[in-house]
C-alpha cells in the first residue's frame, strides 16, 4: 500500500515534530482527552506538545511514528506502546500534568485517569498497544493510515512477534474507524468487564486484537 501513495514517506517521530503531532493527536481522541484532561482544545493541544517533546512517557515522540505528506507537512500519526516498556508511565503523566496543570486539576484528572483506564486498560506485558492514531482530514479515506500501519509493522515498531497481541480501542460510535481496524486484520474482543457509571456514555469502547 506504501508504494501506492506516490510522494509520501514514514518514519520515526522527532522530538521536533511536537508542534504538528499534537493537533493529531488530540484529534485522535479529542473526546477521551476532554474527559481525562478537563481543558479547552488549546491547553489540551499545548499540554500534548509538551508530553511528546518528553523522552518518556505514553505521549513521547519515541513512541510514535507519522505519515509525511507530499507537500512536507506531518500528516499522520499513530503510536505504540509496548507493554513491557509502560510500567513508568502513570507516575510520568502525573508529573506531567502537575508541571503543566498545577495540584488541585493534576489529581481531579487522574481520578477521570482511573475511570478511562478501565474502559482502555493499558496493555499487558504481552500486548502492544496501539492508539493515537489520526490522519489530517483532508486525507482521510485515501489509505494513509493503512500504509502508516504497515510501516509502522515492517519497522518493528508493533513488536508482534510470536506470543505476542496486538490491541487497539475504538469508540462504539465510531464505526468507520472499527470497519478500518477491521479490514487490517483487528478482531473485536469481549468486553472483560461492565461499563463505570462514572464513565461518559460516549466513551464506551470496543477493544480489538490483531489476528494472526
Amino acid at each position: 500500500m506504501a508504494a501506492t501513495l506516490a510522494g509520501w514517506t514514514f518514519r520515526a517521530a522527532r522530538p521536533e515534530d511536537a508542534a504538528a503531532c499534537a493537533p493529531l493527536i488530540l484529534a485522535s481522541g479529542v473526546r477521551e482527552f476532554g474527559f481525562f484532561l478537563g481543558a479547552v482544545p488549546e491547553a489540551m493541544t499545548a499540554f500534548l506538545a509538551t508530553a511528546f517533546a518528553s523522552s518518556l512517557g505514553r505521549f513521547s515522540w519515541r513512541r510514535h511514528r507519522v505519515a509525511i505528506a507530499p507537500d512536507g507537512r506531518i500528516a499522520g500519526v499513530l503510536a505504540a506502546h509496548d507493554g513491557r516498556l509502560t510500567s513508568l508511565d502513570d507516575p510520568h503523566v502525573a508529573w506531567m500534568l502537575l508541571r503543566v496543570f498545577g495540584a488541585r486539576r493534576t489529581v481531579a484528572a487522574l481520578l477521570r485517569g482511573l475511570v478511562l483506564e478501565g474502559e482502555l486498560p493499558a496493555p499487558k506485558r504481552a500486548q502492544t498497544h496501539v492508539a493515537h492514531c489520526a490522519i489530517d482530514e483532508r486525507w482521510r479515506g485515501t489509505g494513509v493510515f493503512t500504509a502508516l500501519f504497515e510501516d509502522a509493522r515492517r519497522a518493528g515498531a508493533l513488536a508482534d512477534g510470536e506470543g505476542r497481541e496486538v490491541v487497539l480501542d475504538v469508540l462504539l460510535s465510531n464505526p468507520r474507524a472499527a470497519a478500518l481496524y477491521r479490514r487490517l486484520g483487528f478482531v473485536e474482543q469481549p468486553r472483560a468487564k461492565p461499563v463505570s457509571r462514572k464513565l461518559p456514555a460516549e466513551l464506551e469502547s470496543i477493544r480489538m486484537r490483531l489476528g494472526r
